[in-house]
């Protein structure tokens, strides 16, 4: 094994927050290294969110990785609820003081962040696995890895881990020192691409007696349409035309509409779960985006979630570096864990409210439509709704 090499800040993952806050450090002038345990073929078309909350697109600008969202991303300004064969259209803008939420596929940002960042000279490692990482309550942690076949060592200041679910970084932190908090769902979701323009200019969530539908897009020609099915759903199960029949049932109204078909070029099954680790720091470890946290994708928070915590990081991590203080880094954890459980709630909300499980009484039935129907028609449920969807202001 080669002699240690260092860096300010090591970063396990490659995905969109580990480039995100390695672009937000390098304008700071703060080293240091990413190390992706996949190619980068693969890392830039794993297919994942695409609802950019107003604070996400704001730091995204700021830190110049923006040019191609604006250009080619699609702003929304509300989405759509349906239930009960009703449409009902809630407005971000006039709920909110002005804010909205940007269509861009995650595939597409984190394209853009590893352009940036191989531009800037930075380095970063694809194919380089994380083994472990050693001495997190230590001034100087190492991690050990691999790369071209050899096993490598990084020392470094700080590790950040964005490494995932199943990554390493976590288990530095040892099992009496962290908390786990868990739920699973009696359900999971069929997402499929598809080579058709969207049959509708901002996102319908459908609540219906056969499950959840969720009419979404990715660009004008391409649509991402996802339906709640059993866990353990085999994608081979769902030939194309049943699932346009199923979507076209699912999102059915007493008014003139048409869902859009055409050829499906891609499926698979996303499982619904809620997850979360306290605290998110163990000494010089910091844990952010999915290796901290899972949300179940109904709510949009998953990537907006990752990009809040690597923004209020990287400002914690220029405060330790410009002036020794770390009142930055001894609040991360705490600071982050409050909007985690705000957007945790809001995804527990947003998935209860409008799936239906397999063995849901008539009564429980009628306590979704309530609540559907307390959102549409009070403005203030409203105005909560589109507050959390559209991302709370960043710490």
């Amino acid at each position: 094994m080669s002699t240690p090499q260092h860096t300010a800040v090591a970063i396990i993952g490659g995905g969109p927050a580990g480039l995100l806050l390695a672009r937000l450090l390098h304008h700071s002038g703060i080293d240091c290294v990413v190390l992706e345990n996949r190619d980068r073929a693969y890392v830039e078309h794993r297919q994942r969110a695409g609802i950019l909350e107003q604070g996400t697109v704001d730091v995204l600008r700021a830190c110049g990785a923006g040019e191609r969202m604006d250009r080619e991303g699609l702003v929304h300004d509300g989405i759509e609820l349906r239930y009960d064969r009703r449409a009902h259209r809630l407005d971000f803008p006039s709920l909110t003081g002005g804010r909205r939420v940007m269509v861009y596929a995650q595939t597409e940002l984190v394209k853009d962040l590893i352009e940036l960042q191989l531009a800037s000279g930075a380095p970063l490692l694809f194919e380089a696995q994380a083994l472990a990482v050693e001495g997190a309550d230590t001034g100087r942690p190492l991690i050990r890895y691999t790369h071209q076949g050899r096993e490598q060592a990084l020392t470094c200041d700080y590790v950040v881990g964005c490494d995932g679910l199943h990554g390493v970084t976590r288990d530095a932190i040892p099992e009496c020192a962290r908390r786990t908090y868990e739920r699973d769902y009696p359900y999971s979701w069929l997402g499929v691409l598809a080579d058709v323009p969207p049959s509708c200019d901002e996102l319908i969530y459908a609540h219906s007696d056969r499950g959840f539908a969720l009419l979404s897009m990715r660009t004008p020609t391409v649509s991402r349409l996802y339906l709640q099915v059993p866990n353990g759903t085999d994608p081979a199960d769902w030939p194309d035309e049943r699932i346009w029949d199923e979507l076209e049932a699912r999102s059915a109204i007493d008014a003139p509409w048409k869902l859009e078909r055409g050829p499906i070029t891609a499926k698979s099954v996303l499982p619904m779960r809620s997850w979360v680790v306290e605290p998110m720091r163990y000494g010089r470890v910091l844990l952010a985006g999915d290796a901290a946290h899972i949300v179940p994708p109904t709510g949009a928070k998953g990537l907006n979630l990752a990009v809040a915590d690597v923004t209020f990081l990287a400002r914690a991590l220029v405060q330790r570096y410009e002036t020794g203080a770390t009142e930055l880094l001894d609040a991360y954890s705490g600071i982050c864990l409050r909007r985690v459980w705000r957007a945790e709630h809001f995804s527990y909300f947003m998935t209860t409210a409008l799936h239906t499980a397999q063995d849901q009484s008539p009564f429980e039935t009628r306590l979704q439509l309530a609540q559907l129907d307390r959102v549409t028609t009070s403005p203030h449920a409203a105005a909560e709704l589109a507050e959390n969807y559209t991302g709370l202001p960043l710490a």
